[in-house]
């Protein structure tokens, strides 16, 4: 279903009610910071230190940050916060694959689905607003979707790997911060130095591929300068920060695509300097003039883009895998 059809369709007039409150609350969110009670810190050990990783220590990684979380557990149980510690104690199964992992505060992690070391194609989902240990479940749950689809459909013989990148603080949806590029630069770095790592793991014939969702894409935006990947896709995108796809100053293949019921649609596609912060994120990367290769994302909402079953799944597995011919357009 594209952007435009069926009663919640972008030209409906149920949707326009949306628009000025939405475009009011982008004003909103600087003049009139919003506030909310803050969690209360949990304990947690600091990062498990586990020197140079190359691909012949991944186990050995692995097994270091399932050792730090269940004494991430530890402590959360001890504070009694119940929630975390289950959290922390599912991080610790011998069946997961931890790249990094940091307990304290929102809390980060990085987690790998198959092969790592020798996969021929593998895919680095960066996540959007609202995703912290806390909630981190429905963000691997798409990374595992997405891992099962390329198993799927990849050629004979063609190793597939998936990265789960919770590797920045992300922003609340209802928050100062998610209306400003700010979060996204102090993340983009980290993105950087993790895809030139992941390079050196993997080699240069290796196809490296960024999904990016929500807020996500605003941080693939501000790092893709300098990344080697071959592909990039802006995932339910609130829009980049940046004027167009020429503009990121990448190599990559970039790619653009939004749901027929993703809320995102009624976003305001405005930037503007309100008392020295540059607020909202910029052009629609889904309009013809920014200049994406738009892929068909069925009808689904902001959270579906990794539904099993889905248009934008089989989608994105096809961009992962370089089968480029294969992608449906919107």
């Amino acid at each position: 279903m594209g952007r435009g059809s069926g009663k919640y369709g972008r030209g409906g007039g149920r949707r326009r009610w949306y628009r000025v409150p939405l475009a009011l609350f982008v004003v909103a969110a600087v003049v009139f910071p919003l506030s909310a009670a803050a969690r209360p810190r949990v304990p947690a050990p600091p990062p498990a230190q586990v020197g140079a990783v190359t691909a012949g220590t991944l186990d050995e990684v692995y097994a270091a940050h399932r050792a730090n979380a269940v004494e991430a557990s530890r402590m959360a149980a001890a504070h009694g916060d119940r929630r975390r510690a289950a959290v922390d104690r599912a991080l610790a199964d011998p069946a997961r694959s931890l790249l990094a992992f940091d307990g304290r505060g929102s809390g980060l992690v990085t987690e790998v689905f198959g092969d790592l070391a020798r996969a021929d194609r593998i895919a680095v989902l960066v996540p959007g607003s609202d995703t912290g240990l806390d909630t981190y479940d429905r963000f691997r749950a798409g990374a595992s979707a997405l891992h099962r689809q390329l198993v799927r459909q990849a050629p004979a013989g063609t190793r597939v790997a998936v990265v789960a990148w919770l590797g920045y603080e992300t922003p609340g949806t209802v928050s100062t911060a998610v209306a400003t590029t700010g979060r996204a630069e102090r993340a983009a770095p980290r993105l950087r130095e993790f895809v030139r790592w992941l390079r050196g793991i993997t080699g240069p014939d290796s196809g490296v591929s960024l999904l990016c969702h929500s807020y996500g894409s605003v941080v693939c935006a501000r790092a893709a300068a300098c990344l080697a990947v071959d592909d990039l896709a802006l995932i339910g995108s609130p829009g980049t920060g940046a004027d167009s796809a020429a503009a990121l100053r990448t190599r990559a293949r970039v790619w653009a695509g939004l749901g027929g019921d993703d809320w995102v649609a009624d976003v305001p596609h405005v930037s503007a300097d309100l008392f020295g912060t540059t607020v909202g994120l910029g052009p629609d990367p889904m309009a013809p003039e920014f200049g994406a290769r738009v892929f068909a994302a069925g009808s689904g909402g902001h959270s579906d883009y990794f539904r099993p079953g889905s248009p934008s799944l089989a989608n994105l597995a096809w961009i992962v895998l370089g089968e480029t011919s294969e992608v449906s357009r919107a």
